[in-house]
C-alpha cells in the first residue's frame, strides 16, 4: 500500500523557517519525481517545488530563493526547507510522488497534507 506522510507543519511568525518532511512507503522511491504542492482556502492547489528522480529541481516564482526541495533516497524521504516565510505562504502543504514512463504517468500519489500557518 502506497503511503506518503507529511510532517513538520505548524505555526510560525513571518520571517521564520520550517522544514517539511514527506516519508514514502510502498513505492520505489528513487524512481519517482517528488513535489510539494499547497492549497490555501478558496484557492486551487499549486505546485510549490519539484525534484525529479534525477535530482533536477524547479520552484514556483513566489518561493524561488526562499524554499529548497531535496530528497534522500536512502530514507525514502523528500523535504521542503522554507525560509523567510510570509503570510501568503499559509496553506495546507501536500506531498506528491509521480512515476512516469514513456511519456505517461504510471503512478500518482498524494499525502494527507500538513498545515503551515504564517502569522504577520
Amino acid at each position: 500500500q502506497v503511503q506518503l506522510v507529511e510532517s513538520g507543519g505548524g505555526l510560525v511568525q513571518a520571517g521564520g523557517s520550517l522544514r517539511l518532511s514527506c516519508a514514502a512507503s510502498g513505492i520505489i522511491f528513487s524512481a519517482h519525481d517528488m513535489g510539494w504542492y499547497r492549497q490555501a482556502p478558496g484557492k486551487q492547489r499549486e505546485l510549490v517545488a519539484g525534484i525529479t528522480s534525477g535530482g533536477t529541481t524547479n520552484y514556483a516564482d513566489s518561493v524561488t530563493g526562499r524554499f529548497t526541495i531535496s530528497r534522500d533516497n536512502a530514507k525514502n524521504t523528500a523535504y521542503l526547507r522554507m525560509n523567510s516565510l510570509e503570510p501568503e505562504d499559509t496553506a495546507v502543504y501536500f506531498c506528491n510522488a509521480q512515476w512516469r514512463s514513456f511519456g505517461r504517468t504510471r503512478g500518482d500519489y498524494w499525502g494527507q497534507g500538513t498545515q503551515v500557518t504564517v502569522s504577520s
